[in-house]
C-alpha cells in the first residue's frame, strides 16, 4: 500500500466518522446548527489553504456566536477530535496498513543485526537480559472520562469489523448502526467530569488499561516475541521470562499531592491484588473448561491421586477455590469487614506451581499444542502481572524526610538535623543504620505531616516484596536523602530491602547527579545492601521548565553519560529510570528515536520509563496498539545495546556546552527575570482557567500563591500547547544555534546531525513547529493581554520565526518530520478542527473573564475547548 492509499484510507474513516456525528448532531440541535458547524469547518479548511478572506469570515463567525451556540458548536469540533484520534489509533493497527508492512520492529532489528555481522551468541544474551519496566502515572492530563474512552474502545472495534472482507451487507449494516448508536451515546455523554477524580479513582483507570488491553497484549506479544526469536535464531524465551513489566505511581506518587495518604496507597495495594486476582479467576474457568484431557504424567499423578479421571481440572479447581477464597478476603477488606476466609493466595509461587505442574505434564505427554495456549498464556501473565497486577511505587519529596528527622532529632535534644552538615547527617544516619536498638521512641508524638511520612513506611512494611516497586525522592541532591529512606524504614520494621532512587530534576542537580552517586557508592553499608545495584530517576518535566530545552537536555544527556561510567568503574548494574511525558518540553519523543538517542551504555541495566498522561490511552489502550508499542521498545533496546549510537567528539561536547549556557540565559531572562512575566503567561493561556478542569487529584501547584516557579511542569506545558506557542519547547534554541552559526561552525553543526542525540533535538523542534500557529497565538495576545504587556508576545513572536528558520536551516533532510507524509497528514486532519476550537476559546476566556456571576454555557463550553484543543494536539502532558 502506497502512502497516498494510507492517507486515503485514514481520511476515509474520519470522514466517515465525521458524518455520523453530523447526523447526531442533526437530529438533536437541527439542521441550522449543522449547517453553522460545516460553514465553520469549511471556513477553516479554506484558511489553511491560505485563503485570507475566508480567515476573517472564520473569526467573525466564531466571535459571533451566541451564548446559546457556544456550548454546541465547541462539542461539536472537540467531539470530532476525539473520533479523528480514533481513526488514527486505528490506522496504526489497520489490516489493510498490516498487510502492506508485515515485518514488525523485531524481525526488521533481527535481519539487520544478521548484516551487522552481530553474533548469535551476542543477541541471545542480549535477549536474555531484557528488562523493560513500564510505570503508569497519574493522569492529569488525560482529561477523557473513563466512560467516554470505553466508548471509543467500541468505536474502534467496529472500524475493525469493517475492514473485513466477507461481510454481508446485512452485517455491514449493522456495524454502521452499532456505530451510529455509539457516537450519539457520547454526544449525549458530559465529557467533562464534575469534579477531580480521587488517587483511588486514578489506580482504577489505570488497572482498566491493563485489564481491557495488557492483559492480553502482553502474552499476545510475548508469543510473536518468541515466534521471532525461534524463526531467527533457533531458541525459545523462558516461560518465566520477564521482559517486560508493569509499575504503578497511581495512589503512591505522594510529591506534592496531599490526597495520597497511606491509607490510600494501602487501599490501592488490596484494590490491585482484587482485580488481578479477579482477572486470574477468569483465566482460570477457561482453563478448568478446556483442559479436560486424562493422559498426565507422574508428577501430577501423584499431586491430585491415582483415581482422579481428569487430573488437569481437578488441580486446578483446587486452585480456583482458593483463588475465590482470596477474591472474598480482599473484597472484605476494601469493605472494612470480618471474613472468615484463611486459604488465601499470598505468594505468585502459589499459583505458578501449580500451573507449571500441569504445563509439564502437557508436554511430558505430547500435547505441546495445548501447553502453549491458552495455559502458556497465564503462565506468561503470571511472570509480568503477579498476584498484584502492578507493582506499586512511593514517591516523595525529600524534605518531607528532612522533616522527619529534624523533629525527631530536636525531640531527642541532639540538635536540629535540617541544619547540619552533609558529612554529620550521613554520619548519623549511617549510625543509626547499623544499630541493633530502635531510634524512634515510643511515646513521641509527632507532628501531623512527619506521622503521616512514617505511616507511609509501616504501610510499606506490612507488604509482601513482590508488591512494590521501588521508593523515588524527587527533588534528591546529597546521599543522604537516600540514607534517610533508608533509615525510615528500617525503624518502621520494613523486613525486605526496597531499592530508594534518587530523582535529580533541576538542572543543578543534574549537574551534581554523578558526584552525589559516586559518593553514595563510597559507603561500605550502602553497598553491602543494595547488592551492586543502583537505581536512578532522571527528571525530564523540571529540568526543562527550570533551564529550557536544549540546557536541560544536554545535563540529561551528560549526566546519564557519567553515571554510566561510574557504575561501570565501580562494577554496579545502574538502572536508570526516565521521567518522560508526552511533550517535547517533558521530554516526549517517539520511543525509538528517544531512546537510540541516549548515550552508549545507558540501556544496558535495562529500560525503565514512565508512561503518562493521555499517552497511555494512545499507546497502551487497544491490544493491537499496545503490541506495537511494545515490540518497539524491545526492537530499541536492542539495537541501543547491539549497534549503540556514537558518543559525541569533543568538538560537538564543546558547542553543546556553549549551547546550553547560552539557551539556558535566554530562557531564564524571559521566564524569570522579566517581572511581566507571570501576569503575561497567566493572561495570554488558560492557566488560572485549568483550576476548573478536574484534570487529576493532584493540585497544579506545590505552592497556591507562588509563580511559575511553583507551578507544575504539566500544567506549564498544558497552558502553552493549549495557544498554539508552545513556549517550553523551543524557547533558547534559536539564539544558541544561531549564535553558533555566527561564530562559523555551520559545517561543524552540519557533522553534529551524525550524532543521533543532536539529530533527534532538531527533530523534535521541526515536529514542535508543525503545531504552533503564530497567527492564533497572535489572536491570544491581542484580545486577552493588557495592552502595555503585548511587547512580550511581540518578542516571543519574533524568537518563535528565528528559530524556525534556524532549525530549517541546519536540519537534515533525512531527519525532517515535515517531510514525513503521515505526520504532516495527521496533523493536517486535525487542524481545521482545531483552529475553531482556538478562535473560540479565546473568546471563551474573554466572556469568561468578563463575566462577573459564573455563566453555565461559558464556563462548560470553555472546559470542553480545552479539552478538544488537548485532543488535538495529542501530547499535551
Amino acid at each position: 500500500m502506497t502512502q497516498v492509499d494510507k492517507t486515503k484510507a485514514l481520511r476515509s474513516n474520519v470522514s466517515f466518522l465525521g458524518q455520523l456525528l453530523g447526523k447526531t448532531i442533526q437530529n438533536h440541535l437541527g439542521e441550522a446548527l449543522l449547517q453553522k458547524v460545516e460553514t465553520i469547518r469549511k471556513l477553516a479548511k479554506a484558511s489553511r489553504q491560505g485563503d485570507s478572506q475566508a480567515r476573517e469570515e472564520l473569526l467573525d463567525t466564531l466571535r459571533n456566536l451566541t451564548d446559546e451556540e457556544l456550548l454546541p458548536v465547541t462539542r461539536a469540533f472537540s467531539q470530532f477530535l476525539n473520533l479523528a484520534n480514533i481513526a488514527e489509533q486505528f490506522h496504526t493497527v489497520s489490516r489493510s496498513i498490516k498487510q502492506s508492512n508485515p515485518e514488525t520492529p523485531i524481525h526488521s532489528l533481527l535481519k539487520r543485526l544478521k548484516e551487522e555481522n552481530i553474533s548469535e551468541q551476542e543477541i541471545r544474551q542480549a535477549v536474555e537480559s531484557l528488562n523493560i519496566e513500564l510505570v503508569l502515572t497519574a493522569h492529569p492530563t488525560e482529561i477523557t472520562r473513563r466512560t467516554m474512552i470505553a466508548k471509543y474502545v467500541r468505536i474502534n472495534e467496529c472500524l475493525d469489523f469493517l475492514e473485513l472482507g466477507n461481510l454481508s451487507t446485512r452485517e455491514r449494516r449493522m456495524l454502521h448502526h452499532r456505530l451510529e448508536q455509539l457516537i450519539d451515546q457520547s454526544w449525549h455523554t458530559n465529557e467533562i467530569r464534575q469534579s477531580r477524580p480521587t488517587p483511588v479513582e486514578e489506580a482504577r483507570w489505570g488497572f482498566a488499561v491493563i485489564e481491557t488491553s495488557l492483559w492480553q497484549a502482553v502474552p499476545d506479544f510475548l508469543r510473536m516475541f518468541n515466534e521471532e526469536i525461534q524463526e531467527n535464531l533457533g531458541f525459545e524465551l523462558p516461560i518465566d521470562t520477564q521482559v517486560i513489566k508493569l509499575t504503578s505511581w497511581m495512589g503512591g506518587d505522594r510529591d506534592g499531592n496531599p490526597f495520597v495518604t497511606s491509607k490510600v496507597t494501602e487501599e490501592v495495594l488490596y484494590s490491585s491484588r482484587w482485580v488481578a486476582t479477579d482477572l486470574y479467576l477468569r483465566d482460570l474457568d477457561l482453563l478448568v473448561s478446556e483442559l479436560s484431557m486424562a493422559d498426565c504424567n507422574e508428577e501430577l499423578r501423584a499431586a491430585v491421586g491415582p483415581d482422579t479421571e481428569e487430573p488437569y481440572r481437578a488441580l486446578l479447581k483446587d486452585l480456583r477455590v482458593q483463588m475465590r477464597e482470596t477474591r472474598e478476603y480482599l473484597t472484605a477488606v476494601l469493605q472494612h469487614r470480618e471474613t472468615r476466609a484463611n486459604d488465601i493466595i499470598t505468594e505468585t509461587s502459589q499459583v505458578w506451581e501449580p500451573l507449571m505442574l500441569c504445563y509439564r505434564s502437557l508436554k511430558d505427554c505430547g500435547m505441546d499444542l495445548i501447553a502453549d495456549s491458552n495455559l502458556l498464556d497465564m503462565l506468561r501473565r503470571l511472570s509480568c502481572f503477579g498476584i498484584q497486577l502492578v507493582h506499586l511505587d512511593i514517591r516523595q519529596e525529600s524534605t518531607r524526610h528532612t522533616e522527619v528527622f529534624s523533629e525527631l532529632t530536636r525531640y531527642l535534644g541532639i540538635g536540629d538535623y535540617a541544619q547540619w552538615s552533609e558529612e554529620d547527617k550521613q554520619s548519623f544516619l549511617l549510625s543509626e543504620l547499623t544499630s541493633k536498638r530502635p531510634l524512634i521512641p515510643l511515646d513521641w508524638q509527632p507532628s501531623e505531616p512527619v506521622q503521616e511520612v512514617l505511616n507511609t513506611c509501616r504501610v510499606i512494611a506490612k507488604q509482601k516484596r513482590e508488591s512494590l516497586g521501588i521508593y523515588n525522592i524527587s527533588m534528591a541532591s546529597e546521599p543522604s536523602d537516600v540514607l534517610a529512606v533508608q533509615l525510615l524504614l528500617k525503624e518502621n520494621g520494613c523486613p525486605f530491602m526496597l531499592p530508594v532512587s534518587p530523582l535529580f530534576e533541576t538542572l543543578d542537580d543534574l549537574n551534581k547527579a554523578a558526584a552525589t552517586i559516586r559518593r553514595l557508592l563510597s559507603l561500605d553499608w550502602y553497598r553491602g545492601i543494595t547488592k551492586n545495584q543502583q537505581y536512578v530517576m532522571i527528571g525530564y518535566s523540571d529540568s526543562a521548565k527550570d533551564a529550557g530545552i536544549i540546557s536541560s537536555a544536554w545535563a540529561q544527556y551528560r549526566a546519564m553519560e557519567e553515571l554510566v561510567e561510574i557504575c561501570e568503574e565501580q562494577n554496579v548494574k545502574l538502572i536508570l529510570f526516565h521521567g518522560r511525558g508526552g511533550t517535547i518540553g517533558r521530554g516526549g519523543a517517539p520511543a525509538h528515536a528517544a531512546l537510540l538517542s541516549q548515550p552508549p551504555g545507558s540501556l544496558k541495566g535495562g529500560l525503565r520509563v514512565t508512561e503518562q498522561g493521555e499517552m497511555i490511552r494512545f499507546k497502551l489502550g487497544l491490544d493491537k496498539v499496545a503490541i506495537d508499542n511494545l515490540s518497539m521498545y524491545v526492537s530499541a533496546v536492542l539495537e541501543a545495546n547491539l549497534l549503540p549510537p556514537i558518543a559525541p567528539q569533543p568538538q560537538w561536547r564543546k558547542v553543546m556546552d556553549q549551547m546550553a549556557e547560552t539557551s539556558c540565559k535566554v530562557y531564564r531572562n524571559t521566564v524569570r527575570e522579566d517581572p511581566d512575566f507571570v501576569p503575561y503567561f497567566r493572561a495570554v493561556t488558560p492557566e488560572q482557567e485549568l483550576g476548573k478542569l478536574p484534570l487529576g487529584s493532584r493540585p497544579s501547584k506545590r505552592n497556591p500563591n507562588g509563580g511559575v516557579e511553583s507551578l507544575r511542569a504539566i500544567p506549564w506545558i498544558f497552558a502553552w500547547s493549549q495557544n498554539r506557542l508552545l513556549l517550553p519547547t523551543w524557547l533558547g534554541a534559536g539564539e544558541a544555534l544561531s549564535e553558533q552559526l555566527q561564530n562559523g561552525h555551520e559545517q561543524l553543526i552540519r557533522e553534529m546531525c551524525e550524532w543521533p542525540f543532536f539529530v533527534n533535538r532538531l527533530a523534535m523542534l521541526d515536529m514542535v513547529f508543525m503545531k504552533t500557529e503564530p497567527w492564533l497565538f497572535e489572536i491570544y495576545n491581542k484580545e486577552l493581554v493588557p495592552e502595555h504587556l503585548h511587547y512580550i508576545g511581540t518578542k516571543l513572536c519574533e524568537e518563535l520565526a528565528l528559530t524556525r528558520d534556524i532549525i530549517a536551516k541546519v536540519m537534515p533532510q533525512s531527519g525532517s518530520w515535515t517531510n514525513d507524509e503521515w505526520v504532516a497528514e495527521s496533523i493536517g486532519l486535525r487542524n481545521p478542527y482545531i483552529d475553531p476550537l482556538n478562535v473560540m476559546q479565546v473568546e471563551l476566556l474573554r466572556r469568561s473573564r468578563q463575566n462577573k456571576e459564573i455563566e453555565p454555557n461559558v464556563d462548560q463550553a470553555l472546559m470542553v475547548s480545552i479539552a478538544g484543543v488537548a485532543a488535538g494536539m495529542r501530547n499535551t502532558g
